[in-house]
């Protein structure tokens, strides 16, 4: 306590650079993302109008909403971006998994890396967002509802690996659930400072290797089974016979 009120506790001015590491945003955005952290940091996120971020930016209210749509876009601007690159890597595997099956589960890892690497990058704003959404609820319901975006795409993914139908793909929601909640415990430890990025990015390989072992590729998901018998017949003429009953599907059965 300090002259009968309360002490606010301080954190670090979150710096233009780490704004800029991912992409390159205009100097409007900048100026007004740097500025609307200083102020939700010095006199709370509530208490912080649209007006006075115009202002520290040295810029008018109409740029602010010419740039971002609302005060809670100030703190998720990359969040489209981001998703859409996840989703272009899981569509990328979908496209191979037929010849391919896989790819999926290591696309989806490659896409959970995509995500925290993007968290990496941002450095003080990304544990900015952290202390925001973690008191705010309006703040914590968007970024709740981002998650769910993202094991969309994890989820429709991963159908093509588990072979499930849309409706009825409860192996693929749980992986998608999976990869989720590990990058976000890899996420959390490194937000709180508990590693450091090349630490983070390491839990997060054993984090994906640990869903892929625990999610196992059922038996039968798009695949065929091949026994293998004694046979007079010429090799050749086994491997055509083969051949012809895989491209039938698995209903089919070798002619006698």
């Amino acid at each position: 306590m300090r002259d009968g009120g309360p002490v606010r506790e301080r954190h670090p001015v979150v710096p233009v650079r780490s704004l800029a590491r991912v992409s390159t945003p205009p100097p409007a955005a900048v100026r007004l993302r740097q500025a609307a952290f200083e102020l939700f940091e010095q006199q709370g996120y509530e208490a912080t109008t649209v007006d006075q971020i115009a202002d520290r930016a040295g810029v008018g209210r109409s740029t602010f909403f010419r740039t971002f749509g609302s005060k809670e876009d100030v703190i998720f601007p990359e969040h489209s971006a981001v998703l859409s690159s996840v989703g272009d890597r899981l569509a990328a595997a979908g496209r191979r998994s037929a010849t391919d099956p896989a790819v999926v589960p290591e696309a989806a890892a490659d896409a959970a890396r995509i995500v925290l690497r993007h968290y990496l990058a941002e450095g003080e704003v990304a544990r900015a967002r952290y202390r925001l959404t973690r008191s705010i609820p309006l703040l914590r319901a968007r970024e709740i509802a981002q998650q769910q975006q993202y094991m969309q795409e994890f989820r429709t993914a991963l159908r093509a690996w588990t072979g499930e139908p849309a409706g009825a793909d409860l192996r693929a929601e749980l992986m998608a659930a999976s990869i989720v909640v590990g990058h976000n415990h890899v996420l959390r430890r490194w937000l709180r400072g508990a590693v450091d990025d090349a630490a983070a990015e390491a839990e997060l390989d054993e984090a994906m290797a640990l869903v892929t072992t625990v999610h196992r590729r059922p038996a039968g998901a798009n695949a065929s089974t091949v026994l293998v018998i004694g046979s007079d017949q010429d090799p050749a003429a086994v491997a055509a016979t083969v051949r012809r009953a895989l491209s039938a599907g698995p209903a089919s059965s070798a002619p006698e």
